[in-house]
């Protein structure tokens, strides 16, 4: 009966692990996927107001050239065939921007760089094997407070000049690399008795690590900067206004 009930436990104990393991990935990708609906949103916003823009410049000039000089029906068919054909080239520029996630250039200032980064590896996701994907949500689950701390600094910052790089050179190329590697040749062994995979785990993992490590960095910065603004003021109006209210009225 003990045997019986230990194995219970022991069974409960493992979904409970994996339940919390599903909970903890679901989130960062409901929360990537969410961040990536409101790019895509923001795109096609843009898209729309630039075909506006240009068919109204298309037409102000057309009513403008008919004032100055007749324009007749050919005329009025070349504004409509240079209408559809401006609206066409905008629509599809910004299309394939939605399509494709590139990775981030690397002159971009810090929060673009972000945004472009957290669209490119939440794009990469059905590219890539299941493990690397917990590790992509773990990189996810980092970006936005990284967003936040970055954008404040300057772009040539030393202590973002690393994310920098991680972020628009060294994770997106071995991302690339992975990519370009047949599919039949991914679990062969290595020298060192690694696959194609977990050398792409290991390399996220790392990445991820020294993302997070940035980003507590910078925090702790802000915080001790916080603490000795703090006694700053402490130190320099504090004692005064004890004096001022000990001291007796006239």
């Amino acid at each position: 009966m003990t045997e019986v009930t230990d194995k219970v436990d022991q069974a409960i104990a493992r979904f409970e692990r994996v339940t919390r393991q599903l909970d903890a990935r679901d989130g960062p990708s409901r929360e990537a996927a969410r961040r990536e609906r409101q790019r895509l949103n923001a795109g096609l916003g843009r898209t729309a107001t630039r075909v506006a823009a240009a068919v109204v410049v298309i037409w102000l000039a057309t009513v403008v050239l008919g004032l100055v000089r007749p324009i007749g029906m050919f005329g009025f068919l070349a504004a409509l065939l240079a209408t559809g054909v401006v609206a066409t080239a905008l629509i599809a520029r910004g299309g394939s921007r939605v399509l494709s996630a590139p990775a981030p250039a690397p002159d971009l200032p810090n929060g673009t760089m972000v945004e472009r980064f957290d669209s490119y590896i939440y794009r990469s996701r059905a590219a890539l094997p299941a493990p690397a994907l917990a590790e992509l949500d773990s990189i996810a689950r980092i970006l936005p407070p990284l967003k936040a701390t970055l954008s404040r600094l300057d772009t040539l910052d030393p202590a973002a000049q690393d994310a920098r790089r991680l972020m628009s050179i060294h994770l997106p190329r071995l991302i690339e690399r992975y990519e370009r590697v047949p599919a039949a040749y991914r679990n062969e062994l290595d020298g060192e008795g690694k696959s194609v995979d977990q050398r792409l785990v290991e390399g996220l993992a790392a990445g991820r690590a020294a993302l997070s490590e940035t980003c507590e960095q910078l925090a702790r910065a802000d915080v001790a900067a916080l603490e000795t603004q703090g006694r700053f003021i402490q130190s320099r109006y504090g004692e005064s206004e004890v004096s001022n209210e000990d001291a007796p009225s006239t």
